[in-house]
């Protein structure tokens, strides 16, 4: 059955017709159409980290929106069938003013929260005020990503306006974000940090119980707004750091699919045993591997020690060799190389730090700029990490190798999945740090906010002016033309001056039971993590 909803009406402005995409009809997954969904059954599955909290606004991992995703609903969403076309979720309609600077949204009559209470239009802004504006003692990682939004009203229950200080030509796409789900207003007028520990959604499944280090369970909502949806009796999550534990258990038939990854010799491993009843889905994601470098503190604060830290890393070998083991694959800047037109050209990355194609003239800059700056024997240096193989640890330890060959020797420091993002994101308590970004989409306004002063992604603390303009700019132009000069130009400083190491970018093995029906993945593992479409062929 197809999930259906009315046609949005637009007023089109400027390139906004060339780059957004939208559809308003989910069409079932192709190859499943003739197939009758399947009522009943748990969908089981495992994930490899747990969350820093619950609180979708606040945390960037996918430990948190995978597990909570189906808890709640969102503004718009990505289409599960055609990423990136964007649909409604609780909206129902919207249309843009001819300028650009005002989205007015209706709100679908009738959706409740799982404590009774209708969701209105009140809740949706009071919502996105927390990620816009967020209140003290309060963390929004996205909200670089809404510099154009002046203020936010609901005149009436069934009607949020958003009202732009300048035409943004990534507005639509960033209100579809997975994360931006919408929270009941009387609990966030009590504590905006309540969600952090607590869940009260309107998805397509309410909370149930949740272990930490061990389960994570939500059941259906016979309430929910969606006809006949969802088709799963409940989901439940069993939580794992370790790989081998994770692809035992999709083996042994314990749990049915991993969202995020599986290395390739695991995948081979399950396929040789369970042949047909087993299915791949392979997909680039919108993520690379790299490392933080905290910029406050000695060394750190000397650009010629950045620089000969990220000119050790022979990428090109790196490829080769971590593919087949890891998934990461394919060398490129800030934004995701082959990334519809915000890419840095691969002829202009070869001419940064880190990208020369002769590994030893790189290595031999390196040594001579950490001479320059005072280490003409090399340095020691602590590089902290996320205790989860794949693919933060396996990346660790070959940059570790690289570093040796100029003469740094680098202590290596797993922490668990909250400390680790205390210490990178929250506190600065780091030297380098793995921290990889990954995000929902590709555009800039996503991709290069991190870059800027005091943003909370921007775990190296660096502050430089120039970014500052460059990121403001793009985001208020809508001439993509003009915007690819920017964001190029963006790129360019932040790497040259290695403020941050990129790695490499991932791709994804998406493995499952074949009797998981419907599920379609997209270029990242936060998007489509509703579960309300999905169905099991048998239990």
């Amino acid at each position: 059955m197809a999930m259906a909803f009315p046609r949005p009406r637009f007023h089109r402005i400027g390139i906004l017709l060339v780059l957004l995409v939208v559809s308003t009809t989910v069409t079932p997954l192709e190859g499943g159409a003739a197939e009758t969904p399947r009522r009943g059954g748990i969908l089981l599955a495992v994930i490899g980290a747990e969350p820093p909290s619950l609180d979708p606004h606040q945390e960037s991992t996918f430990a948190n929106i995978q597990l909570v995703a189906p808890l709640y609903s969102t503004l718009l969403q990505f289409d599960p069938y055609a990423f990136p076309k964007i649909i409604g979720d609780v909206a129902l309609d919207w249309k843009i003013a001819p300028d650009g600077k005002t989205y007015t949204f209706k709100i679908r009559s009738g959706i409740r929260f799982h404590d009774g209470s209708p969701l209105t239009a009140a809740d949706v802004k009071a919502s996105y005020d927390k990620i816009v504006f967020p209140p003290q003692g309060t963390r929004s990682t996205r909200k670089a990503a809404f510099s154009s939004v002046e203020r936010i009203d609901a005149p009436d229950p069934v009607t949020v306006v958003f009202h732009l200080k300048f035409a943004s030509a990534s507005l639509l796409p960033n209100l579809a974000s997975p994360w931006n789900v919408i929270f009941p207003k009387k609990y966030l007028d009590k504590d905006p940090n309540h969600f952090k520990m607590n869940v009260v959604g309107s998805g397509p499944f309410k909370f149930k119980t949740y272990t930490r280090g061990g389960m994570f369970e939500g059941e259906r909502n016979p309430d929910y707004f969606v006809k006949d949806r969802p088709y799963l009796d409940g989901y439940r999550f069993f939580i794992s750091t370790e790989t081998s534990v994770r692809a035992a258990a999709i083996r042994s038939g314990r749990a049915y699919i991993e969202f995020r990854n599986l290395p390739a010799p695991e995948v081979e491993a399950i396929k040789k045993q369970l042949g047909d009843k087993i299915a791949v889905q392979e997909t680039p994601v919108t993520a690379h591997w790299g490392i933080s470098v905290n910029n406050t503190v000695k060394p750190f604060n000397d650009v010629r020690v950045r620089k000969a830290l990220t000119m050790a890393i022979d990428r090109y070998t790196a490829s080769r060799v971590l593919y087949p083991l890891t998934g990461l694959k394919h060398i490129g800047g800030l934004i995701r190389p082959g990334s519809a037109d915000w890419a840095l050209p691969q002829a202009e990355l070869e001419k940064l730090p880190g990208f020369w194609r002769d590994a030893e003239k790189s290595r031999m800059e390196a040594r001579r700029l950490l001479a320059e700056a005072g280490y003409p024997n090399g340095m020691k240096v602590v590089l902290k990490n996320r205790n989860i193989r794949l693919p933060y640890q396996d990346w660790a330890v070959f940059v570790i190798q690289e570093w040796r060959k100029i003469g740094v020797e680098a202590e290596h420091r797993p922490l668990e999945t909250a400390a680790w993002f205390a210490d990178g994101q929250n506190t600065g308590n780091f030297e380098l740090i793995i921290s990889p970004p990954v995000e929902y989409m590709d555009d800039p306004d996503v991709w290069l906010g991190r870059y800027t002063t005091g943003s909370t992604q921007n775990w190296g603390r660096f502050s430089d002016p120039r970014l500052d303009d460059l990121f403001s700019r793009q985001a208020r132009t809508l001439d993509p033309a003009e915007r690819k000069k920017l964001t190029d130009e963006l790129q360019r400083i932040a790497l040259e001056n290695a403020y941050y190491m990129p790695g490499l970018w991932w791709t994804r093995n998406l493995v499952h039971w074949a009797k998981v029906k419907n599920y379609v993945a997209p270029p990242n593992y936060y998007s489509n993590q509703k579960l309300q479409d999905v169905w099991l062929a048998e239990d």
